[in-house]
């Protein structure tokens, strides 16, 4: 095998850049072995890092027309392969960087970085072999087959794999252009006048900050929202239910123009409907210095003004909607604008706000949406979820009578 390639070098490590053909890539690239360690649990160890993930980056590189990698870091052993220097000349500019790796017979590679993606393309490559001529970028470097050299290159597969972070939320919001909710969500961002100017605020955190007195919800709950929506979309288009890894899946693959505009207008009539229906929303919108400051203070507010209580609800319709398919978001919504919503209230002290301290309380999400469900409907709980709502209720409100149904009376 003789590939071009370009020579560089960083740190202790001298190392090639060049591109390999899937072909080659599933020819001449194998497992890691012993190359890491000697001992056989350790060996293991390493085998079985490799995840299932291999199969999604296989269902990329079949589904994807644009599909694109980084590097692979490959390492070689055994036989070295021969670097020959091209000298290039132009302009007076010399460099013998540029060359030819020729490797012998008996080397053997191994991925320092990039396991999944050799696995993937392998499999990839077994399902349609005409992707053979694909090409992906690689780096080489050398690695010794002995205790000093296994040591330099663990500690390189140790950094290479514990400093790659993996996409954070609001970089998907950004940037995706392959998950619906994400461009539905960026549509909205710059169409919809509930999310206009700085009626959301973005940030890395679903907290709203304190001192903010403009934004309605932050970018991660919008989002967070959209998908809760977007699973009711998804199972009366699809008529199937909506579990997890068949929503993962469906997001990794973008969709036709005409399926994102409709699902842009399925969310679009249920923001609408909130904005219309949901006197302190309508409030907020209508009102230009600090909209929020009434809704959201250091005094208490509106549960729908912080991320806890606004994902939970719109839940809570989604659920609503799932078990009562011929009732519109209009009446549902119209229903829950009755109840109250100040979270120094009841139901909602010593849920999502503690009146001791004057501070918010987390996690309890599924408490809340239950709260939700039963003040517009007892009936559509199950009576699983009833349990569940009269224990969960009872012991936050240090609830002693043993007779768990007349907390109810209470929510």
């Amino acid at each position: 095998m003789k590939i071009p390639a370009i020579k560089g070098k960083i740190g202790t490590w001298d190392y090639y850049t060049t591109t390999l053909t899937f072909q080659q890539v599933s020819d001449h690239v194998s497992k890691i072995d012993d190359e890491l360690h000697k001992s056989e649990s350790l060996k293991d160890l390493i085998q079985r890092s490799i995840t299932n993930n291999f199969k999604s980056i296989k269902k990329y590189i079949l589904n994807q027309p644009e599909v694109f990698f980084n590097s692979l870091v490959l390492a070689v052993y055994d036989d070295y392969p021969n670097w020959v220097e091209i000298e290039v000349t132009y302009d007076d500019m010399e460099t013998y960087q540029l060359g030819l790796l020729d490797f012998p017979s008996k080397h053997k590679i191994f991925p320092v970085d990039g396991q999944h993606r050799v696995e993937g393309i392998k499999a990839a490559l077994k399902e349609d072999p005409d992707l053979g001529n694909m090409k992906i970028s690689a780096i080489f470097i050398g690695h010794k087959n002995d205790d000093d050299g296994m040591k330099k290159t663990r500690r390189l597969f140790s950094t290479l794999n514990r400093y790659a972070k993996p996409v954070t939320m609001d970089d998907i919001i950004a940037l995706d252009e392959d998950d619906i909710v994400a461009i539905v969500t960026r549509n909205l961002l710059e169409e919809f006048d509930l999310f206009a100017n700085d009626r959301i605020i973005y940030s890395k955190q679903k907290a709203i900050p304190s001192t903010n007195y403009k934004a309605f919800t932050s970018i991660i709950t919008l989002y967070q929202c959209n998908l809760e929506l977007f699973k009711l979309f998804y199972e009366s288009k699809k008529n199937l239910k909506p579990t997890k890894p068949r929503i993962d899946e469906y997001l990794k693959f973008r969709k036709s123009d005409s399926e994102i505009n409709e699902f842009y207008n399925f969310c679009s009539s249920f923001w609408d409907n909130l904005k219309n229906n949901i006197s302190p929303i309508n409030e907020f919108i209508n009102t230009e210095e600090h909209p929020a400051k009434k809704f959201r203070n250091k005094n208490g507010g509106n549960i729908l003004f912080r991320p806890i209580g606004l994902l939970p609800f719109v839940k809570a319709i989604v659920k609503i909607k799932t078990r009562k398919k011929s009732t519109q978001f209009k009446t549902i919504i119209k229903k829950l604008n009755s109840i109250n919503l100040d979270i120094t209230k009841k139901p909602w002290n010593y849920v999502v706000w503690n009146p001791i301290s004057e501070g918010m309380i987390m996690n309890n999400s599924s408490l809340t949406e239950l709260i939700f469900i039963y003040k517009y409907k007892k009936d559509i709980l199950t009576s699983k979820e009833l349990e569940k709502l009269k224990s969960s209720y009872a012991s936050k409100i240090s609830y002693e009578d043993e007779n768990l149904d007349e907390v109810l009376k209470l929510i």
